[in-house]
């Protein structure tokens, strides 16, 4: 076992000053968030956009995402990483083309928009539906994965059975044994000592940031999300020159690659471990390339539904929503994965999978070697960095869904469901700011019980992706065309709902690319044909929220009732589009050029050159053309 390294007094230090700071934000925001849900959950709409855009950036600096990268690698390759990269789509979207629109349409919430988008009681029903759904539902999923996590991470480091008194740490041990989960590694009395542990220190984690996230509101998540991502981005860099350097040097790492993939479980090579792109060795049938090209579009945040959405309507223009949207995803998708790539190629080399080939302990084994590279590789000092960028990771994640998650059970389910059309009486904004912080505590346990349940991050991550897929057409049509109704979004998400235990039950998870194809189209489908065949909904309400929001699409009805010319609509949709394209494309090639060079990535037969040198000027090139788009014509 690799547990034999405890945390040193140095290593303490630097995560007692993270809290120290962490807890002071949360001190310094009080008064503020304690003025109204607005102050509190969108920090009174004052963001700029690249403050807000790094916010974002930390929330996905998850401290599962990087475990989760090195099983994706190990399991699948470079290639595998598609199905994260292809996110930038989604997030460049939300920044040109739907980022202005969520800030002006004045909502505080996601759900809250279903009852300003569309009229009537289906309106209201939506409403409650997907507060439950987001709030409850897929909010407390995602803190499961990380919960599930920082277990892992925090198992090496923190012993509090070393560190308490036995009088301290023997009840919370026998409390562990009567419940009966084991949350740590090892067998016997290991096993139930390490859950022990971990129950203390995710207790601890849970109590920092559950603190700070609830006094001091957005403003605090914000302010701490930036030093966490700097400490993660730091942290990791550090980390990634120690295993390229234990491995002999990014020169030396494909050539060690060879004996590590010697009993590979899918005989993968190091051609196709290295590839960015599909090629002749890879097996990739047009259902995963389907979902490779697709699954930005076919999830739950394809138009920002979420926190993402929330950062947009917390900022303080426009101009500054797509900012916002724009530095994320470069921030996200190029800066981040081309520090975790040396990292889990170098994983690969110097630690042996410890569970058996092609079983879901292989993966989580894989997943695991991340944290075991922390313990093994860095010294003292520089552990307790990477330890303290893990814990800020996992703290911006925690802080930001406990804040948004909050916001769906203060504002849709308390104050407008139960408050404002049950009691039929407005609350007080103090009462609403108190119900939103112990809405915390309800979100911190739904989320705890469904993490006694996960084996592996990855398997984890593969469910969510399936129960959030059905949704994601139906968010973005929402937006672009006024023909969508409330019982249009209700019927897919019904569909969605029924249709994923079923595919899950039917498909094997050797065909999961074609398990999410079937129930986007179905759930789509059922949208779409509800939307339709339904009367048209009244115009008055579209045309209030046409002249609020002022999408982009196909409103021509709308724009014309506004005293608009009816194709101004198309007009911007076009024109965002055209930056959408430019900008991923320009994204993408930057990706593809410094990746390759970082990690001598194969380049396919089918390219004529090597594309570093014509993949950065490409994306040069593009880069400067969508900001002249930009500033030429910035969102109104």
């Amino acid at each position: 076992m690799y547990y034999r390294r405890r945390v040193h007094a140095l290593d303490l230090t630097i995560v007692v000053a993270f809290v120290v700071y962490a807890v002071g934000s949360g001190l310094r925001s009080r008064k503020a968030a304690s003025t109204s849900l607005s102050e509190y959950f969108l920090a009174g709409r004052s963001l700029g956009g690249t403050a807000a855009g790094l916010s974002m950036a930390a929330t996905q600096f998850a401290a599962d995402t990087p475990l989760l990268v090195t099983g994706l690698i190990a399991t699948t390759g470079i290639f595998g990483l598609w199905r994260l990269w292809i996110y930038a789509c989604a997030f460049l979207l939300l920044g040109y083309v739907l980022a202005p629109s969520w800030r002006r349409a004045g909502v505080l919430t996601d759900a809250e928009l279903s009852e300003t988008r569309y009229a009537g009681p289906g309106a209201v029903v939506l409403r409650g539906v997907k507060a439950v759904y987001f709030g409850l539902g897929f909010n407390c999923t995602v803190l499961a994965m990380v919960l599930f996590a920082a277990a892992r991470i925090a198992e090496p480091f923190l012993w509090w059975h070393a560190w308490l008194p036995a009088s301290l740490f023997e009840p919370v041990l026998a409390a562990v044994k009567a419940v009966g989960v084991p949350l740590g590694s090892g067998t016997g009395s290991t096993l139930w000592r390490h859950t022990a542990d971990n129950v203390l220190s995710l207790g601890a984690i849970l109590l920092i940031t559950t603190f700070y996230s609830t006094t001091g509101g957005l403003r605090s998540v914000v302010r701490t999300d930036l030093l966490q991502l700097a400490l993660s981005l730091g942290g990791t860099a550090v980390y990634a020159y120690y295993a390229v350097m234990e491995v002999g040097g990014l020169s030396a790492l494909s050539t060690r690659l060879q004996g590590a993939l010697a009993n590979h479980p899918d005989g993968l090579t190091v051609g196709e471990l290295l590839a960015f792109t599909p090629g002749e060795a890879h097996a990739v049938g047009g259902s995963m390339l389907a979902v490779l090209a697709l699954q930005w579009l076919i999830q739950i945040n394809s138009d920002g539904t979420g926190y993402l959405a929330q950062r947009c309507m917390a900022c303080r223009s426009d101009r500054d929503a797509t900012r916002a949207a724009v530095v994320f995803a470069w921030t996200q998708i190029v800066l981040r994965s081309l520090l975790w790539l040396p990292i889990g190629l170098a994983m690969l080399v110097l630690f042996e999978p410890s569970s058996g080939a092609g079983s879901t302990d292989f993966v989580a084994s894989r997943e695991g070697t991340y944290v075991r590279g922390m313990v093994e590789l860095l010294p003292v000092g520089v552990r307790g960095l990477l330890l303290t960028a893990m814990l800020a990771a996992l703290a911006s994640t925690l802080d930001t869904h406990l804040n948004w998650g909050a916001s769906y059970l203060t504002n849709d389910l308390y104050d407008r469901l139960y408050c404002r059309a049950f009691r039929r009486r407005a609350p007080s904004p103090a009462r609403l700011v108190t119900v939103a912080r112990l809405g915390n505590g309800l979100i911190v346990l739904l989320a705890l019980l469904i993490m006694t349940q996960l084996s592996s991050i990855q398997d984890a991550w593969k469910v969510s992706l399936l129960l959030g897929s059905g949704m994601g057409v139906m968010l973005i049509l929402r937006w672009l065309w006024w023909r969508i109704t409330a019982l249009g979004e209700l019927a897919c998400l019904l569909t969605a709902s029924i249709a994923s235990p079923l595919l899950l039950t039917w498909i094997s998870d050797e065909q999961e690319a074609l398990r999410l194809l079937i129930l986007a189209l179905v759930a789509t489908a059922a949208g779409i044909a509800t939307s339709l065949l339904r009367p048209e909904p009244k115009q008055a309400g579209a045309i209030a929220f046409y002249r609020r929001a002022r999408p982009p699409g196909f409103w021509a009805p709308m724009a014309a009732a506004s005293g608009e010319p009816s194709s101004a609509p198309t007009r911007r949709l076009a024109k965002a589009l055209q930056k959408t394209l430019l900008a991923t494309l320009a994204l993408f090639c930057a990706l593809l050029g410094l990746g390759s060079l970082l990690v001598e990535g194969t380049v396919p037969a089918w390219f004529p050159v090597p594309w570093l040198w014509e993949a950065a000027l490409l994306s040069a090139c593009l880069a400067l053309t969508y900001r002249q788009l930009t500033i030429r014509d910035s969102p109104p």
